[in-house]
């Protein structure tokens, strides 16, 4: 009886505060101390959306089930990076979330986005109905990169944000399809191979404006997410400098994975210790209002953050990192390259110019050379949520 009671209150209790220890915390690219900017490094936790189990919303598909519990995890953590991505996109990094105080209308907008019903661009419903194209059916349990190729998808509608989405496959990065794909936007010499953009399209949210429209336009804010295998069944040692240093980077998203069948969305470390939202709380959904406000405080976790050893994380992960500009993407290319040379530091991915021979060619997965679908090319080299799932037995 008494774990039928078992509240979010009483459960606040259990969460330590933040070690007191002269290493610097990382949170998503900026860097605190302990001793002197403890508020700091909780407002911006805080700030985050935190997206959680949720019950009593309607029934996906109409007639599916009503509560993610148990199962839709992965596919919170999912929205919550890339909800990280859209503040960043609309709030900017440095905006921060304080109770009680009116936010803008763009707060609103992002928060909506997430909703637990089936018009929202990136609701439980959008991911778990286009899951099934994926190959899961609605209530199965999803890996990282299902939820990456998925999210992939519903951004296309999104044209508020208007983000250029790139999930990197087989550990590369090819900075050539990322330009391509970023500069998509960009008027090129034969005007019929590029039909002119819409007048009444609105470029990157913002209203008409031509002198703007031109700038923004040449280049789409990009969400690069790159699901990756840092091991067989724990994570490689050897990996461990390297997964800090994403953190450290400003385009930082964090990291979504976790432990096996049970996954969290990590933002930050310090020591040894990776710092994370948790999704496993089942709160009620929440109802918009009809000004599109609504009661926000149960999407911002206001306790200390779990913690958890890195050593701990199942190998299993996605790595997500926003730039917003082409000069944040270079300044992205230079971290990652310096990364390399870093001792003790095994690089978790490769970034090239261009695709390498063996992987565009078109006999080994029936491709044209030059396809930027990644679907085929996706189930190719998806074995890592079967994997991600078989390790719990």
């Amino acid at each position: 009886l008494f774990l039928a009671t078992l509240t979010y209150d009483t459960l606040r209790f259990e969460y330590e505060d933040f070690p007191e220890t002269k290493e610097p915390v990382w949170i998503l690219g900026r860097k605190y101390s302990v001793f002197t900017e403890k508020e700091e490094i909780l407002l911006d936790v805080t700030s985050r959306l935190w997206f959680t189990y949720r019950k009593n919303f309607p029934a996906i598909g109409g007639t599916g089930p009503t509560s993610d519990t148990g199962w839709g995890c992965m596919l919170r953590c999912g929205q919550m990076i890339f909800a990280q991505a859209l503040v960043c996109r609309h709030l900017g990094r440095d905006w921060r979330w304080i109770k009680g105080k009116r936010q803008m209308d763009n707060y609103f907008n992002v928060l909506n986005a997430f909703i637990d019903k089936k018009d929202s661009y990136y609701s439980i419903h959008q991911i778990a109905q286009m899951g099934v194209g994926e190959g899961k059916s609605i209530g199965q349990w999803y890996g990282p990169n299902t939820v990456a190729q998925v999210l992939k998808k519903l951004a296309t509608f999104d044209t508020w944000s208007s983000l250029a989405v790139h999930i990197a496959m087989d550990n590369t990065v090819v900075m050539e399809e990322i330009r391509r794909l970023c500069q998509s936007n960009v008027p090129c010499a034969g005007a019929a191979a590029c039909p002119a953009p819409e007048s009444d399209v609105l470029y990157n949210g913002c209203p008409e404006d031509v002198g703007l429209r031109e700038r923004l336009a040449l280049w789409k804010p990009l969400v690069l997410l790159i699901p990756l295998r840092l091991g067989l069944t724990e994570i490689n040692e050897a990996y461990i400098e390297t997964l800090k240093h994403c953190f450290m980077m400003p385009q930082s998203l964090g990291v979504i994975g976790g432990k096996p069948n049970s996954a969290h969305y990590f933002i930050g470390y310090v020591g040894e210790e990776l710092i994370y939202l948790d999704p496993h709380t089942t709160q009620p959904a929440v109802e918009p209002g009809d000004s599109g406000c609504l009661a926000d405080e149960s999407f911002h976790c206001q306790h200390p953050p779990c913690r958890m050893s890195i050593a701990e994380l199942d190998p299993s992960i996605a790595v997500g990192f926003f730039c917003n500009t082409e000069a944040d993407f270079n300044d992205w290319c230079q971290q990652i390259k310096k990364l390399s040379l870093v001792r003790g530091a095994l690089p978790m991915f490769e970034l090239v110019e261009r695709q390498p021979s063996h992987f565009s060619n078109p006999d080994v997965l029936n491709l044209t050379p030059d396809s930027s679908d990644a679907d085929r090319l996706e189930r190719f080299f998806d074995s890592e949520d079967e994997d991600f799932e078989i390790l719990s037995l």
